[in-house]
């Protein structure tokens, strides 16, 4: 997935998953599996449910997305 290609979108975190993972909920009410890059997990481990997120989505699977910011709106 390029950059360009990638679709940015606002949520809030509603529960912490193992490994790192995180049930994340948009405005519209869909839930995804949010995750991070490694270079992050130190950020990561202090998220709590209802931290906003910012999320880089797949066109083509709204399943997953990764989290690029934390706690600042767009």
């Amino acid at each position: 997935m390029s950059r360009e290609s990638a679709i940015r979108l606002e949520g809030r975190v509603v529960e912490a998953l193992p490994n790192g993972a995180f049930r994340v909920e948009l405005p519209n009410g869909h839930r995804l599996w949010g995750f991070g890059p490694r270079r992050m997990r130190g950020v990561l481990a202090a998220l709590a449910a209802g931290d906003k997120v910012i999320l880089d989505l797949s066109p083509g699977d709204f399943s997953k997305g990764r989290i690029v910011q934390i706690g600042k709106q767009v």
